[in-house]
């Protein structure tokens, strides 16, 4: 049989071919897989969250080092069991003594931030993935622009309510990966304020014990629309200052002696111990009941201060303020076991009796400022 030559060449020249497009194809789509897994990759390197400001910010999944510019962030990350990775802090944490004894970096870490105004140099040698900063920050341009200039995520944290601050620790828990964690906490907050309004709700209006709440001074105190304004509601007290006009003087709300004395609230509650001493011993608030019944107490302080718009601890804040106003409503409810079951869940963190003493009586906690 005589081959035809020039058939079996074009056979083999199309064989050929075919072969060089199937590796062709093979390659494109290989490439074009690999490239697929590459952007997919470089996509889920972050992601986006709407802050607590309404802006959204593009962060890093997941950052390792952290600095907190406000110590509410300081103290959520320690909740979730991730303060380690605070590598730039606050005074204010730095005299947190519970918070130290966890994460005793703590102590020697950068304070980058001072009066308002950040210190940009500083807050670049800490190498930070990702910056927590207050509301005001953002607002403040110049301080934005340093910001964008160093192209470190700057995330915003503001609330002046329950609903808004627990919004607040759910965005960082999602940030950091700890969404587990976050509702973990969210949980305990809801379940925690909810019991209480439920007590609090038999209370007659006209026999609703009444509060003054000093915060830091002793004339400084709460406004209406503020957290400290939805958790003592919460807690079912009278909170005297709120829905009155008073003094405001560098971001702060103060009220005169002569509203306190009027006023006259039954209970006076303050977050540093030293201004107990002041007003249990100043002629001036001699006049009050709450003085001549040794009704002047401080708030409990734990990891921070209870009730302090920077705190975490505001369920346990509703819950001591409730008990302590309306005892005969809460005998069934053991404050020292509450604390102690608190921290060691969220915080993995067991205290002892006199710790918890300590934490309760809102002394020993805090560093005072130098």
């Amino acid at each position: 049989m005589k081959i035809n030559r020039e058939i079996v060449k074009k056979d083999y020249l199309n064989g050929i071919c075919l072969i060089l497009i199937f590796i062709l194809i093979f390659c494109v789509t290989g490439c074009n897989n690999r490239q697929t897994s590459n952007d997919n990759q470089e996509q889920k390197s972050t992601q986006i969250i709407t802050d607590c400001t309404g802006r959204e910010v593009e962060v890093p999944i997941n950052p390792e080092r952290i600095a907190c510019l406000c110590p509410e962030s300081g103290y959520a990350l320690a909740l979730y069991g991730q303060g380690d990775k605070i590598v730039a802090t606050t005074g204010g944490m730095q005299r947190d003594l519970l918070l130290v004894e966890m994460y005793p970096h703590i102590k020697g870490l950068p304070i980058p931030k001072s009066s308002e105004v950040i210190n940009v140099e500083e807050l670049l040698s800490t190498n930070a993935d990702l910056v927590f900063v207050k509301g005001n920050t953002t607002s403040n341009q110049a301080e934005m622009d340093k910001l964008n200039k160093v192209k470190i995520p700057a995330v915003a944290l503001q609330y002046d309510s329950m609903a808004e601050q627990q919004y607040a620790m759910q965005m960082i828990a999602k940030i950091i990966g700890c969404e587990a964690e976050g509702q973990k906490y969210q949980d305990f907050y809801q379940e925690t304020v909810e019991q209480v309004k439920e007590r609090v709700a038999m209370v007659p209006d006209d026999e609703r014990v009444s509060i003054y709440h000093s915060v830091s001074e002793a004339t400084r105190t709460d406004t209406d629309g503020s957290l400290a304004d939805d958790w003592t509601k919460a807690a079912g007290v009278i909170n005297v200052s709120t829905h009155q006009e008073l003094k405001f003087t560098d971001g702060n709300n103060y009220a005169s002696m002569e509203q306190i004395l009027m006023w006259d609230p039954d209970y006076i509650l303050v977050n540093d111990p030293n201004v107990q001493g002041y007003i249990m011993e100043h002629e001036h608030w001699a006049p009050l009941q709450a003085v001549k019944n040794k009704r002047v107490l401080p708030l409990p302080n734990g990891i921070s201060r209870w009730g302090h718009d920077s705190s975490l601890e505001t369920p346990l804040a509703v819950l001591w303020t409730a008990k302590l106003a309306y005892p005969e409503l809460f005998n069934d409810w053991d404050m020292v076991k509450t604390t102690r079951d608190f921290y060691e869940e969220f915080f993995d963190w067991q205290l002892d009796d006199t710790e918890i003493e300590k934490i309760l009586n809102g002394k020993g906690m805090r560093e005072g400022k130098s």
